[in-house]
């Protein structure tokens, strides 16, 4: 860095120069010690001030004084803040039209229109011959106003294969196959589906994209782990016995008696009371052997009557007449 030897007057004017660089800042604790002069040409200097405005570490007041040929007095020419060689800067200026970047349109942006676009070149236009026109319009889908060039084929296959969905991926890495042998992988047709497909698989991170046929990942068709017992100790059951577990499906007409509302043995009257396992004599069966000839019929005994109360039936003897 030069200094102002040559020129007594404007080296030694740093006072004037430091009220401007004051003046410039508004503040007097923003102007810092003096860093030095520059040459700027024939009786024109700059003296340097370090900046101590927050926000402005690294940046330097320069205020610019000049004189007149044969002159004893220092003039001001200018005052301004730059950077030094430690400022923080801003990034470099790009213009407008340079400045949008690849996944920066957004929803109801409109990029502007490129009529020398070199990615894309003019499409088929029809010739009148079927054959041609069959195969370009209906097979090829070539009857668009412009189509893709070699240059932009080439530019898109090269970023897809470079990018996460390529073979050098991490995760395309640490799979065990590749995706041309996957059951969900949909090719693509022309020159870029030797290289490329589609992914259909909604487990898949790449669901949806463009993938490579050497690209992988951990939801391949063909592919799975074998089920790992858990490390976690199995501990015994816990039982709850102040629980009380309530089943449904009970009928809830069912009666319940209490003790109070049963009937007692007691209190049955024994010509009520059924008999369990006798059947009556009445509808007894009888043997399948036949009576012998010689042999009376048995007689049926019928139920023998109660028997009589003894002095009542001496009291009825009493009191009947003689005959």
């Amino acid at each position: 860095m030069a200094t102002a030897t040559k020129d007594a007057v404007l080296g030694s004017a740093v006072d004037l120069a430091r009220e401007v660089a004051v003046e410039l800042a508004g503040n007097p604790a923003d102007v810092g010690e003096h860093l030095g002069v520059v040459v700027e040409g024939e009786r024109l200097i700059s003296h340097r001030f370090a900046s101590l405005a927050r926000g402005y570490r690294g940046w330097e007041w320069t205020v610019t004084v000049s004189r007149v040929p044969r002159g004893r007095i220092a003039t001001v020419c200018e005052a301004e803040l730059l950077p030094g060689d430690e400022a923080i800067l801003g990034a470099e200026w790009v213009p407008w039209s340079e400045r949008l970047r690849p996944g920066d349109v957004g929803p109801g942006d409109v990029l502007p229109f490129r009529a020398d676009d070199p990615r894309l070149e003019p499409g088929w236009t029809p010739t009148g011959d079927p054959e041609l026109d069959e195969v370009a319009i209906d097979e090829l889908a070539l009857a668009r106003v412009r189509v893709l060039s070699p240059q932009g084929r080439d530019e898109a296959a090269d970023r897809w294969f470079r990018g996460s969905q390529g073979p050098t991926s991490p995760g395309s890495l640490a799979s065990s196959a590749a995706c041309q042998t996957c059951g969900f992988l949909v090719p693509l047709q022309g020159a870029l589906g030797q290289i490329f497909g589609v992914c259909a698989n909604e487990w898949s991170p790449d669901d949806g994209k463009v993938v490579a046929l050497d690209h992988g990942c951990g939801a391949h068709s063909e592919t799975g782990n074998e089920p790992v017992p858990t490390e976690w100790p199995e501990s015994a059951p816990l039982i709850d016995d102040l629980r009380i577990d309530v089943i449904p499906g009970l009928s809830q007409s069912r009666e319940v008696l209490t003790l109070d509302e049963a009937p007692s043995l007691e209190e049955a009257p024994l010509d009520e009371a059924p008999l369990l396992d006798e059947e009556p004599l009445d509808e007894a069966p009888l043997p399948d052997e036949a009576p012998l000839p010689d042999e009376a019929p048995s007689l049926v005994v019928a139920d023998a009557p109660a028997a009589l109360d003894v002095p009542d039936a001496v009291a009825e003897v009493e009191d009947s007449p003689e005959p």
